[in-house]
Parts: structure tokens; C-alpha cells; sequence
């Protein structure tokens, strides 16, 4: 125990001693976790829309309105023909293309049938796949209304209407800050946690001092642990910011337990940390070891179920994803916040976390190669 209180003293006395990193690790989250949410919408709005109407009578003109009106679609361009609105398309200024065609109200009076023609620039497939979306659901809305008004003076047909009622549960009213601001916060500790890490037993092998440090007696294991312990107090007081941040700016408060919440990330730190160590000890330089780290906190990040479910991977991605630490931090971050779920719902993830510390641990401490 003394020979490690001796070790953090040193780690502690290095990390306060470059002010510039101290002010990075206790600054950056906080600024990201401020902007990040912000970009990550899930909403899809101000959707370039170029019209061709060729019936040009008061139902083309009202469906126009009714889709203009909404906050999701900008009328970019009133064309004559088809082949104007598609050079819009080319040219970048419309993302969807509505052709209205001649007889639509007459049709649609007349015979209760009229079929519209869409064209949707695929280029971005999620602003084409929910634009597409949004322009189907308002025609159908604006069809319903139709169906509806000309009906309701023939009593001979009576309407048959389904009233659906919807209940959001965890999330009333749908604010995508709500569910993705634990996500990021999950990914900025296994940055922070991770990258700090992996930099620091190579940092002792490019300044020297790793070979005084091997000439003594000091044991494999209490190296380790005295490269682990500084950082993983930092992880946490990284991780309180981030709660701070949330309550203060996003008005986030953990529906469930402190503990619960402090316990996984207490443990999953350990094995954030664990890995950076073992990278740390396969590399030589800082530079390797930034971008082996940045390759693993990638594929961790887009794998971990932050923008995409995990459900939705392909099968093959959902067993690697098996392996990604990320992805069950990510996922316990909403169960604890967003439902209250307590140990014994969680109790798989923490003992897989679990897993993981032990073992990325224990490898580091065999792999670090101290020459005495």
C-alpha cells in the first residue's frame, strides 16, 4: 500500500503539473456535451421541395398550403414542367419533387381516386427516407379531410373512423435531448477515460523516465494500479460535470438511482481504463497510441447503439457488438435515467462490464514488460 500511495502522489503530482491537459479534461466535455446534442437531431426539418402542378385548381392549391405550412417542407420551386423540378434535384436546390397531375380535383371528386407522383433525391437516405415520410403522411391526412367533407352530407354513407391513442412512456414528449444526451455522455467518459490512458505509460517511455521506474522494485501490479487509480477518479469527476450539465442546461434528472448510476460507471471505468493501459503497453510512441486508441473508440461509438439501434445491425453486428463496452454503458445510461432501473435489472451488464475489467486489466499487467 505505501509503495502505491508513493505511485499516485507521482501520477497526481504529473496530471495538476500540465495545467493545459487538467483544463482539457475538466473543459472539453463540458463544451461538447453543451454542442453535440444539438447537431444530433433526430428531426429532419426545412426539406427543399419543388412542385409541379398541372391542374392548378383548389385542391392542388390547398394540398400545397397544407404541405408548406408545415415547419419540415420549403416550397423551393413552382415549376411547369417535370424535367425543371428534376434539374433542381441535379442542381441541389430540392430534395423532393411533387407532381400534381391535370384533372386531379375532377378525378378525386368524381371517381374517389387520383394517384400523385413523388420523387425523392436518395443522395441522403435519412433526409430522403423521413422527408418521404412526412410528404406521405400529410397527403394522407389531406386525403382523409377530403374523403370526409365530401361525404358529410350523404347519409347514406356513414364513416367508419379508428381513434388511436398514444402513450409515450419514459419519454412524454418525445424530446431527442432526453435520449441522446446520456448516449453522448457515455461517449465523452470512455473518451476521456480512454485517451488519457492510453497516453500515459507511453508518455513515461518517450521522456525516459520509465527506465528509472523499471530499475526499482516495484511490483507489475501496483504500476498498474497506480496508472489507474488517478484517472479513474477523474473519469468520475468527468462524469459528475456531465450529470451537472444535463440537469442544468437540458433539465435531465435521473429517474433512478445515484448509486446505481455512480456503481456501473465506477465499474465500466475500470474497464475503459484497462484498455487504454494495454494499448499503452503495446506501443512506443504517443502517436501510435492515438491511433490505435481512435480507431477502437470509433467503431465503439458507431457500434454502441448511439445513432443507430442495435436491433437494426446487421446479425453480424450485433455479436460484435457483444464486445463493445460502449454499447452497454450507453444502453445503462438510459435504462437508469430515462426508466429507473435498479441492480437487479442491470445485473447482466454489470457482470458482463465486470468481466471485461478483470480481464483487460489483468492483460496489461502481464503484457507491461518491466526490465529489472
Amino acid at each position: 500500500m505505501r509503495t502505491i500511495k508513493f505511485l499516485l502522489q507521482k501520477e497526481f503530482k504529473q496530471i495538476f503539473r500540465n495545467k493545459a491537459i487538467l483544463m482539457l479534461i475538466m473543459v472539453m466535455p463540458v463544451v461538447q456535451l453543451l454542442i453535440l446534442p444539438l447537431a444530433a437531431d433526430y428531426e429532419v426539418k426545412n426539406i427543399n421541395l419543388a412542385v409541379v402542378d398541372h391542374d392548378h385548381s383548389t385542391y392542388s392549391q390547398k394540398l400545397i398550403s397544407t404541405i408548406t405550412a408545415t415547419t419540415y417542407f420549403k416550397l423551393t420551386g413552382y415549376n411547369a414542367s417535370y424535367d425543371e423540378a428534376f434539374r433542381m434535384i441535379e442542381l441541389d436546390k430540392a430534395d423532393l419533387v411533387l407532381e400534381i397531375p391535370q384533372g386531379f380535383e375532377r378525378n378525386l371528386v368524381r371517381e374517389n381516386v387520383q394517384e400523385l407522383f413523388v420523387a425523392v433525391n436518395a443522395i441522403n437516405g435519412t433526409k430522403a427516407n423521413l422527408g418521404g415520410a412526412y410528404l406521405n403522411t400529410i397527403i394522407q391526412t389531406f386525403n382523409n379531410d377530403i374523403r370526409v367533407k365530401l361525404t358529410e352530407h350523404d347519409n347514406s354513407i356513414q364513416q367508419k373512423t379508428v381513434d388511436i391513442t398514444v402513450s409515450n412512456w419514459f419519454n412524454i414528449f418525445m424530446n431527442y435531448h432526453v435520449f441522446m444526451v446520456p448516449g453522448i455522455l457515455a461517449t465523452l467518459v470512455t473518451m476521456i477515460g480512454g485517451f488519457l490512458s492510453a497516453l500515459n505509460i507511453v508518455k513515461e517511455k518517450e521522456v525516459g523516465t520509465i527506465e528509472q521506474i523499471n530499475v526499482t522494485p516495484i511490483k507489475k501490479s501496483h504500476f498498474i494500479l497506480g496508472k489507474l487509480i488517478p484517472f479513474w477518479v477523474l473519469g468520475n469527476i468527468v462524469f459528475t460535470l456531465g450529470l451537472a450539465v444535463t440537469w442544468l442546461v437540458y433539465g435531465i434528472t435521473p429517474v433512478g438511482s445515484l448509486l446505481v448510476l455512480y456503481s456501473f460507471v465506477s465499474i465500466y471505468l475500470l474497464a475503459i481504463l484497462g484498455f487504454g493501459l494495454l494499448i499503452s503497453t503495446f506501443c512506443d510512441t504517443q502517436q501510435q497510441a492515438m491511433f490505435i486508441m481512435f480507431f477502437f473508440v470509433m467503431i465503439f461509438i458507431l457500434m454502441g447503439g448511439l445513432f443507430t439501434p442495435i436491433e437494426s445491425m446487421p446479425a453480424w453486428a450485433q455479436v460484435v457488438s457483444r464486445f463493445n463496452p460502449v454499447s452497454y454503458l450507453i444502453q445503462t445510461m438510459r435504462m437508469v435515467i430515462l426508466k429507473g432501473s435498479g441492480f437487479r435489472v442491470l445485473l447482466g451488464n454489470i457482470g458482463i462490464i465486470a468481466i471485461f475489467a478483470v480481464v483487460l486489466n489483468v492483460w496489461a499487467v502481464l503484457n507491461y514488460r518491466k526490465v529489472s
